[in-house]
């Protein structure tokens, strides 16, 4: 099973990270379902900016850590422009 960590764009223009395995099933719960993160909820709509595969969890969750911890708003504003 591969894996994915993106970047959702906020309504509000704030930044979510997070990681999976179906990304257009997880923008859906996102933006519609409460299955979305708590965050995302009282901040709809959200757009998909970026988006990284992995092959594993592992490295997945790894990854998402160094951008949600390691980098601040300017540093992955510059990732999602590539």
């Amino acid at each position: 099973m591969s894996y994915s960590v993106y970047i959702l764009r906020c309504a509000d223009d704030t930044l979510y990270t997070g990681i999976a395995t179906d990304l257009d099933r997880r923008l859906t719960e996102h933006n519609s379902s409460e299955k979305g993160a708590r965050y995302t909820r009282s901040r709809r709509p959200v757009k998909l900016v970026y988006s990284e595969p992995f092959p594993d969890r592992s490295s997945a969750s790894r990854r998402e850590y160094e951008i949600k911890k390691k980098m601040n708003r300017a540093q992955k504003l510059e990732l999602i422009r590539g």
